[in-house]
């Protein structure tokens, strides 16, 4: 596992003596506000001589502190409409100050504030040196790369390391699945390095590899790769992963997880350079792994946790699907297809009429879908989530919670709508099957592009028959991560592992 483990800090001698630490870094918003005197006084001497020393992310030379290292990273832009993403810059600009400096076991020091908005930035700001000194997997394997420091101190008087070691394990996870090139992690090494990473803990873990299953019991997942059927390497996978805390349980969370390793957008093909970027596609399931694994070593009590990730490579070829079929999902709902190349929701469509199944004989459910779904979403909302729900899962309030948790955590969602347009707009246009999946225009050019595959997924999965009225109402969550699942490039940033952290925080409230 390529992570830099966090240690508990509780003693400002620390900052001195170095108990190991070759260099402080300090994120504040003000140094006037940092605890450690003998740090604020270096610092508003070293303002004289230096001019950007509170202003940007600094290096100083400081005898008598640990490694003579002292890095001065200020929270800046701290208005109205600010969030705690500020301190995850700041600290991402500290951290790579003490990387290039050198440094092998920086101490990180954040300083406390007493607005709400911020009662969590020591743990985003060690989140965010996580982000920062992640490598990818290509990377590490041809170059033998180790990690960046030996470990990371965080100062605090409460410990943070137990669930920010295993936040960082999962996102190291999620980060390896989705970055890495299609080959390198396609369906079958996907769920093979998902095996891997699950051997030892107390998930239950099962992968469905034989064609005539994935054929029968996923139908609309089997039309998306039946073209890669036809290469041995590229068959699809499903990969079932079960959690179940100690004690009662009391409620059950299940997720279903996109992972179209590459797409190709299939018979109607991207065209003008539109494919470069696409081995990203697979964020949504890496997200949910991630959240599974970091579910497996903090094991939280009374919750049950379900996840079906479906590993599928959108091909082209002789075997492709093509629009205008009509293909009936696993709930039984005939779909026409609309568009090849709005494959995802018919991945998720029949993983979550698996999920559904269970949710009917599981205690208090709320399913979830999470996916690198649409070019709207990013039209939309830029690099947020969307949230998109059912009106089962709004009157339990799920979006709002999660977006209040997104807030805390610097994982932001947007929440949306779902309007009897959406439902409009995936009705067969004349009745030969139940609904259809897309329309033919790119969904950043279509009204309501992010919202309306919510109203397919629905339909075509069975779940809206579990309705406010029906006998057994489920909640269910649709989450849009096209925009928030890379950082930086849009084709070939880092992943982000977004919004595991928010979900965690979710399945634990």
């Amino acid at each position: 596992m390529f992570q830099v483990p966090v240690i508990d800090v509780n003693n400002d001698q620390a900052i001195f003596d170095g108990e190991g630490f070759d260099a402080v870094v300090v994120v504040t918003p003000n140094l006037n506000d940092v605890a450690q005197q003998e740090i604020s006084l270096l610092a508003e001497h070293a303002k004289h001589i230096d001019h950007r020393v509170g202003k940007q992310a600094t290096l100083l030379f400081a005898p008598g502190l640990a490694g003579g290292r002292l890095i001065i990273s200020p929270v800046t832009g701290n208005d109205d409409y600010a969030d705690v993403r500020i301190y995850a810059k700041a600290a991402k600009e500290g951290i790579t100050i003490a990387k290039d400096a050198g440094a092998n076991k920086p101490l990180l020091v954040v300083a406390a504030s007493t607005d709400h908005r911020f009662s969590f930035a020591a743990d985003v700001a060690a989140l965010a040196c996580g982000q920062v000194l992640w490598q990818p997997l290509e990377t590490r394997e041809a170059q033998a790369l180790s990690p960046a420091f030996s470990a990371i101190g965080v100062m605090s008087s409460h410990p943070k390391s137990d669930l920010l070691n295993a936040l960082e394990a999962g996102r190291v996870l999620a980060r390896d699945l989705c970055g890495t090139e299609p080959e390198r992690m396609s369906a079958i090494h996907f769920a093979n390095y998902c095996v891997t990473s699950f051997k030892d803990s107390d998930l239950e873990v099962a992968v469905v590899d034989d064609k005539a299953t994935l054929l029968k019991d996923y139908p609309l997942l089997s039309a998306v790769g039946r073209s890669s059927f036809d290469v041995a390497r590229h068959h699809p996978r499903v990969v079932k992963l079960t959690y179940t805390g100690e004690g009662e349980i009391n409620r059950t969370l299940l997720f279903a997880g996109k992972g179209v390793v590459y797409d190709t957008g299939g018979a109607d093909i991207k065209i003008a350079g539109g494919m470069a970027g696409m081995s990203r596609d697979k964020g949504g399931a890496a997200a949910v792994a991630g959240l599974m694994k970091t579910l497996s070593l903090l094991k939280p009590k009374g919750v049950k946790v379900i996840a079906e990730l479906g590993l599928v490579r959108n091909s082209i070829g002789s075997e492709a699907f093509v629009t205008d079929e009509i293909i009936t999902s696993h709930a039984g709902v005939r779909v026409r297809i609309g568009n090849t190349d709005a494959e995802g929701r018919l991945v998720l469509a029949d993983l979550l009429s698996h999920l559904r199944i269970q949710a009917t004989q599981s205690i208090a459910p709320s399913l979830f879908s999470v996916a690198t779904l649409t070019g709207h979403v990013v039209r939309a909302y830029g690099g947020y989530s969307a949230l998109v729900e059912n009106a089962v899962a709004k009157q339990q309030g799920v979006a709002a919670k999660l977006q209040q948790i997104g807030q805390q955590w610097a994982e932001p969602f947007e929440v949306s709508y779902l309007r009897p347009e959406d439902f409009d707009k995936v009705a067969d246009k004349n009745g030969a099957a139940d609904v259809i999946s897309s329309n033919n225009a790119p969904s950043s050019v279509t009204a309501r592009g992010h919202q309306y595959p919510a109203a397919f997924l629905l339909k075509a999965s069975g779940l809206d028959l579990h309705h406010l009225q029906s006998d057994l109402p489920l909640s269910y969550t649709h989450i849009d991560i096209a925009g928030s699942a890379t950082e930086g490039d849009p084709l070939y940033g880092k992943p982000t592992a977004q919004p595991l952290v928010a979900l965690l925080h979710f399945a634990k409230s």
